[in-house]
């Protein structure tokens, strides 16, 4: 399987293995990984989601080339593609947190995968880039459109201008991951971001996550006025009420998700 996908503690791992191939996505590995994303979206058990690649070299390096049908851009562009780039680049439906594992270089569809997490977590070794224009092509899943929205004008046009890559460290001064660690501690670093999320209520970190995205395109007070779904559910909960008790009490709330 070019995809490895467990639950444990609540907690999601999908690990894309094609070491082989540095992680690249053929058909088949975005067919299973559209399959995975929706198994989440309807597992309530699933409070948080760690993505990531096998092997020290590559979390993703995009569309296989190599192994793909040989589809013209524009037939590429024009075929569906449910989610953006392996299902997560443009997805609008997954509710709980994304964590990008970085452990390698993270190009064309890679970073893209990237940029539809929620929290980036990368190796010191990490690159980043969208070289589709080296090839003739563009970043059409995420990359053109997302880019600019998580950097400075200037500074995503110089990435989508020249397919340049940036490494970890302009990555983190630039604003695309939260945190930068050498390879032996990504693992350490990226468990302390999955304890801190299962330390919040999971009903308000869905809807903290549901409003972000619904608030996007609005203003601030409009974002403020939205009465979502995942909102009046948090805060009708049985844990909102066991938050309270739990602070009050000095302890450690245990969360239902209810």
């Amino acid at each position: 399987m070019s995809v490895q996908f467990t639950v444990q503690d609540h907690v999601a791992r999908v690990t894309l293995d094609r070491p082989e191939r540095l992680n690249a996505v053929d058909q088949a590995t975005e067919a299973e990984l559209i399959r995975i994303w929706e198994a989440i979206e309807h597992d309530r058990e699933v409070r948080v989601v760690v993505l990531t690649g096998t092997g020290p070299r590559a979390f993703c390096t995009g569309a296989d080339m190599k192994g793909g049908s040989g589809s013209s851009g524009l037939e590429y562009w024009a075929a569906p593609r449910p989610g953006g780039f392996g299902g997560i680049s443009l997805r609008e439906t997954l509710d709980v947190p994304v964590i990008a594992r970085v452990n390698g270089h993270a190009l064309g569809g890679g970073l893209e995968m990237v940029l539809g997490c929620d929290i980036v977590v990368a190796a010191a070794n990490a690159t980043f880039g969208l070289p589709e224009p080296r090839v003739g092509r563009l970043a059409l899943d995420g990359g053109i459109a997302q880019l600019p929205r998580r950097m400075p004008h200037v500074l995503a046009m110089g990435m989508l201008l020249t397919g340049r890559r940036i490494d970890a460290a302009d990555a983190l001064r630039f604003g695309l991951a939260n945190e930068v660690v050498e390879a032996d501690q990504l693992d350490e670093a990226v468990t302390r971001w999955v304890t801190d999320i299962l330390a919040c209520a999971p009903l308000s970190v869905r809807a903290i996550k549901q409003m972000v995205r619904a608030g996007a395109r609005l203003t601030a007070a409009e974002a403020q006025m939205l009465r979502l779904p995942a909102l009046v559910e948090a805060l009708k909960s049985s844990d909102q009420d066991e938050g309270v008790r739990a602070f009050q009490e000095k302890r450690a709330p245990q969360w239902r998700g209810k």
